[in-house]
C-alpha cells in the first residue's frame, strides 16, 4: 500500500544510478523538474483515492523504482528528439502518418546550412535594401510551371484558404458536388469555404456535374469557379464531369476567374511509370486556369508547403493579403524547396528527389534488395520468404494505384507484438502485416538504411521466435495498404493487410 508519506523524496530518487546518468547527461535542473512533476503527480492521485487500508503491500524500494520508471519516461518524452527518424518498410511512397515524401540529399543540405546561419531571407545583397521572400523560389516555380507569378504558404489547405479569402469573401464560388472533398484530419472543402468568408454554391450531383450546370450558378455575386482535383479517392461508372478547357472558356466569357486546386500537384508525367495520369501544374496553366495550387511534400518531394501559381494580378493581390503573413515559410522551407525545385530544371529529379527514385525503381531492383535482405537475417538466424506484393504512392495521390514489389516475409509467433518491438528499435522500423505475416517492403527503404533494418528485425525476432516456418501454408501478401489516416493501425479487407505505426 502507498501512502502520502510512502513516496520517496527527490534526492532518494536523484541516487538511483538511472537517474544519476540521466543528470549527467541532461542537466541538474531538468531531471529534479521531472521527478518533482511525476511525485505531483502521484500526490494528487493518492488524495483523490485514498488506498485502501488492506492494499497491496509496497516495499520503500518497489515505490522508489516505481517513481523512478515514471520519471525516465518523462525524460524521454520531453527530450527525446522528435519527430524521431524511422524506417518506412510499409511500401506506400507518401505515407502521411510518417511524414511524406523524403527530402533529397541536397535539398536536407540546403534546409541545414539556411536554419543554422543568417541568410538573404528579406534582404537584397545587390543593393543592401528590404527584399521579400516570396522572391525566393517565384522565377524557378515560374520557368517549371509556365506561370506568371507564384506565391508559396505554408501548406496547400492555407493556399486554398487564402485564395478563398483574397478573393472570394462575402461572394460565391461555384463547385462540383462531387469536388467537395475531405481529406486527411477532417479537412472539407465545404469548411474552408466558410473559414475564407465564401459562399459555397453546389452544381450538378455527386457523380455527374456538366458545364451547364456551372453556367447556370454564375451570378453578379460569383467570385470564383473551382476545380477540386478528387486526389484521393475515385469516382467511376456513370459520370460526367467538365473539363478544365470547358471551365477556362466559360470562366472568361463571364468574367469570372477559375482556381484549380490539383492537391498533389505534379511535374512529372506519370503515366510514364505504369500509373494513371495525375493532372500536370503546367498543363493547368497552359490551359487557362487563372490560379492554380498544389503541395510541395506530395508529388513534388519537398518540405511541406502550398504552391499557388497563376496569374500576375491575381497573386499579386494574395501577396497583399493580411493572411499571406501568417502562412508564410520560413527560410529552411524555402532553401528546401529551392533546393528541390532545381533538380526539376536540371532535369535530375527522377535521380535525385526520393520519391520519384521510389515510384520509378524497377521490380529487378525490389527484388535484389529484398534477396539481400533474407540473405543479411539469414546469417542472423531469421528464416524468411520472398513474396510478390504491391507498393502504392499514397499521401492522397494516385488513390488505387499500385507498383509491382517484392516483399520479405516473415511469420512471428505474434505479428503485434514483432511489430511492436521493431517499433521500439532504433531506429524504429514500421512494417504491415498481411494475411498472418509481417512484410517488409524495400522500395521505400533508402538503402543507407538497410543495415539498420535488418538489426532490428534480427533483435525482433530474438525475442519473438517463430511459430512456423515462413514457407508453410503458401501464404502471399499481395497488396499494399491505402495510407494510414489516423494514428491507429489501419486493415483492409480487401487485400486482409494493415500498416502498422
Amino acid at each position: 500500500m502507498t501512502t502520502l508519506r510512502g513516496l520517496p523524496a527527490v534526492h532518494t530518487l536523484l541516487a538511483d544510478p538511472r537517474l544519476a546518468m540521466a543528470v549527467a547527461r541532461h542537466g541538474h535542473t531538468v531531471v529534479v523538474e521531472a521527478a518533482r512533476a511525476r511525485l505531483d503527480d502521484m500526490r494528487a492521485a493518492l488524495r483523490a483515492n485514498p488506498p485502501a487500508v488492506n492494499g497491496p503491500a509496497s516495499t520503500p524500494a518497489d515505490i522508489a523504482a516505481m517513481v523512478v520508471d515514471a520519471v525516465v519516461a518523462t525524460l524521454a518524452d520531453w527530450l527525446e528528439p522528435r519527430p524521431r527518424r524511422v524506417v518506412n518498410a510499409t511500401g506506400v511512397i507518401l505515407h502521411t502518418n510518417l511524414g511524406r515524401a523524403p527530402l533529397s540529399v541536397a535539398a536536407a543540405e540546403a534546409m541545414r546550412s539556411a536554419a543554422e546561419g543568417y541568410t538573404d531571407l528579406e534582404y537584397r545583397l545587390a543593393d543592401g535594401r528590404r527584399g521579400s521572400r516570396h522572391d525566393a523560389v517565384a522565377p524557378l516555380l515560374c520557368h517549371l510551371t509556365g506561370a506568371d507569378a507564384a506565391l508559396v504558404v505554408n501548406n496547400n489547405a492555407g493556399a486554398t484558404l487564402l485564395m478563398l479569402s483574397a478573393l472570394a469573401r462575402g461572394r460565391g464560388v461555384v463547385v462540383s458536388r462531387g469536388q467537395l472533398v475531405e481529406i486527411g484530419g477532417g479537412y472539407r472543402i465545404p469548411d474552408v469555404m466558410a473559414a475564407g468568408g465564401a459562399t459555397l454554391v453546389e452544381v450538378g450531383t455527386t457523380n455527374r456535374t456538366r458545364i451547364d450546370d456551372y453556367r447556370a450558378a454564375i451570378d453578379d455575386l460569383t467570385a470564383l469557379l473551382l476545380r477540386v482535383h478528387a486526389s484521393n479517392y475515385r469516382i467511376v461508372g456513370f459520370t460526367e464531369e467538365a473539363s478544365l478547357d470547358a471551365l477556362v472558356a466559360l470562366g472568361r466569357s463571364a468574367g469570372v476567374p477559375v482556381v484549380d486546386d490539383l492537391g498533389s500537384g505534379s511535374l512529372v508525367d506519370t503515366t510514364a511509370f505504369g500509373l494513371v495520369a495525375e493532372p500536370m501544374v503546367r498543363d493547368s496553366v497552359a490551359r487557362g486556369a487563372a490560379l492554380v495550387c498544389f503541395s510541395g511534400d506530395k508529388l513534388l518531394g519537398g518540405p511541406q508547403a502550398g504552391i499557388i501559381v497563376g496569374d500576375r494580378d491575381l497573386v499579386a493581390r494574395l501577396r497583399r493579403h493580411p493572411l499571406t503573413r501568417a502562412m508564410r515559410p520560413d527560410k529552411a522551407t524555402l532553401a528546401g524547396l529551392h533546393a528541390t525545385l532545381v533538380h526539376y530544371a536540371e532535369g535530375r529529379a527522377l535521380t535525385e528527389v526520393p520519391l520519384w527514385r521510389m515510384i520509378a525503381m524497377p521490380l529487378a531492383e525490389t527484388a535484389a534488395r529484398a534477396a539481400a535482405w533474407r540473405a543479411a537475417l539469414a546469417a542472423r538466424g531469421v528464416a524468411a520468404d520472398i513474396l510478390p506484393g504491391h507498393s502504392t504512392v499514397g499521401g492522397g495521390a494516385l488513390p488505387g494505384e499500385t507498383l509491382a514489389t517484392m516483399l520479405v516475409a516473415l511469420r512471428p509467433a505474434d505479428c503485434d507484438a514483432f511489430t511492436a518491438a521493431l517499433r521500439r528499435a532504433d531506429p524504429a522500423v514500421v512494417a504491415r502485416i498481411a494475411e498472418h505475416r509481417v512484410v517488409l517492403d524495400p522500395r521505400t527503404v533508402a538503402p543507407h538504411e538497410d543495415a539498420g533494418l535488418v538489426a532490428a528485425v534480427a533483435a525482433a525476432w530474438a525475442d519473438q521466435p517463430p511459430s512456423a516456418s515462413p514457407s508453410d501454408a503458401g501464404v502471399t501478401a499481395s497488396a499494399a495498404p491505402a495510407a494510414p489516416t489516423s494514428p491507429a493501425a489501419s486493415s483492409s479487407p480487401a487485400t486482409g493487410s494493415r500498416s502498422v505505426r
